[in-house]
């Protein structure tokens, strides 16, 4: 067993995992696992009293509107500025779909009603009109030099980066972060977030490995991870990508 060690924070696990997003925590244990590299995870939901120091990597899924209102009375008492603290601290994070829209700073219905989020990242959402936006997508990632990540996205909100954020990369073939300027997802400092359901990290073994590496490094320091047989991986992720790169 290795010397190394991952503390993993799943944030609300009972209330925002749509479209399998828990999914994404069995991807890291088990490629962390495979290396033998041991791993606890922590579940913290409503009343749980979050601890930034006690976590390496973070992990929030997708809800829906109504789940996003009711847990931010919690995030507030509980869990928002141990986030903030923690995404200053450089530590790593994965936010998905509404975990993505709850780090921002507010998000604006299409009745121009506006609920204030968590504001740790400069990001904001708005929904135009009641059309979603759903469907498979594909889109680049500039952190693993143009590599393809595919997906599932379905949102109504429109979100946009602000000082400081850049996108994870140009949409492919999907909407994105708002099916008008071509990007999708936001990094800061080492927080990750992106609309991409399905889950996402299954079928993108690299950026799963990726968002690892960067969680043991910060712990421990440079680190390459070793190689695995990622073959049935990669395949689910080729036959996605063609099927979206022919439309």
């Amino acid at each position: 067993m290795s010397e190394f060690k991952l503390n993993i924070c799943h944030i609300y696990p009972d209330l925002l995992n749509l479209y399998g997003d828990t999914g994404n925590i069995l991807c890291m244990k088990k490629r962390l696992e495979w290396r033998g590299i041991d791993c606890e995870v922590t579940g913290m939901s409503v009343g749980d009293t979050l601890h930034g120091k006690d976590h390496d990597l973070f992990f929030i899924g997708g809800g829906q509107d109504f789940e996003q209102k009711v847990l931010l009375e919690d995030a507030e008492k509980n869990k928002r500025s141990e986030i903030k603290n923690a995404i200053e601290d450089e530590k790593v994070f994965l936010a998905i779909c509404g975990g993505y829209q709850i780090l921002g700073q507010y998000y604006k219905d299409y009745e121009g009603r506006q609920l204030d989020f968590m504001q740790c990242i400069d990001i904001y959402t708005i929904a135009k009109g009641d059309d979603r936006m759903i469907g498979n997508v594909l889109f680049t990632c500039d952190d693993l030099g143009g590599e393809t990540i595919v997906g599932f996205e379905n949102h109504a909100g429109r979100t946009y980066l602000g000082d400081g954020v850049r996108p994870i990369g140009k949409v492919i073939s999907g909407y994105g972060n708002n099916g008008e300027d071509g990007t999708e997802g936001a990094i800061y400092k080492n927080v990750y977030c992106s609309y991409s359901h399905g889950p996402m990290l299954p079928k993108n073994p690299d950026f799963c490995d990726l968002l690892l590496e960067k969680a043991l490094e910060r712990k421990y320091g440079k680190i390459v991870l070793e190689k695995l047989h990622d073959d049935y991986e990669r395949e689910a992720h080729r036959v996605m990508e063609q099927r979206l790169q022919a439309k």
